[in-house]
């Protein structure tokens, strides 16, 4: 089957990544005064193992954000979403009842699930693909690249693929 449309998106705000190594700051300056300087760090300090676990772990979590994507596939079979390495879909266009690009207010990143949305894939920014399904569910695609959605969208239609676009 032919690929007509995919994106890769990472968690790449800076904001973020700021954030994550600023926590990551805190047990490395745990470490440094604890076990080098050999001074306890805090008033009720955690024991040294303790503190290389805590290191550790902070470092899983920066890897995990590291590891993160949303990948999106669309051809004339259908819509695949993946948020490496949390959750996945796919969707034949016989399963999809309307998609719709649209603009939406903050929901949040990775996977979310939303009143008014559905389920929401989002890695960053407010433009996405929305997906109504026969049997009644939602889903919300982010995308950065709306208008290259849109046109594989058209391309799909025109070719023959049988699919409901609701205002593109």
């Amino acid at each position: 089957m032919k690929q007509a449309f995919t994106e890769v998106q990472k968690f790449n705000q800076w904001w973020l990544w700021i954030l994550l190594l600023a926590v990551l700051g805190i047990p490395v300056y745990g470490m440094f005064q604890q076990l080098i300087l050999g001074e306890p760090f805090g008033n009720n300090p955690m024991s040294d193992p303790g503190l290389i676990l805590f290191f550790i772990g902070t470092l899983l979590i920066i890897g995990l954000f590291w590891y993160l994507e949303l990948r999106t596939e669309i051809d004339e079979g259908g819509i695949r979403v993946r948020l490496r390495p949390i959750s996945s879909e796919a969707f034949t266009w016989d399963q999809i009842e309307q998609a719709e690009l649209i603009t939406y207010g903050f929901v949040g990143y990775g996977l979310r699930f939303s009143r008014k949305y559905g389920t929401v894939y989002n890695a960053s920014g407010n433009k996405g693909l929305a997906i109504t399904l026969k049997s009644g569910s939602r889903y919300v695609i982010g995308t950065q690249n709306p208008e290259g959605l849109k046109q594989t969208l058209l391309g799909l239609k025109k070719s023959g693929t049988e699919l409901n676009l609701a205002g593109i």
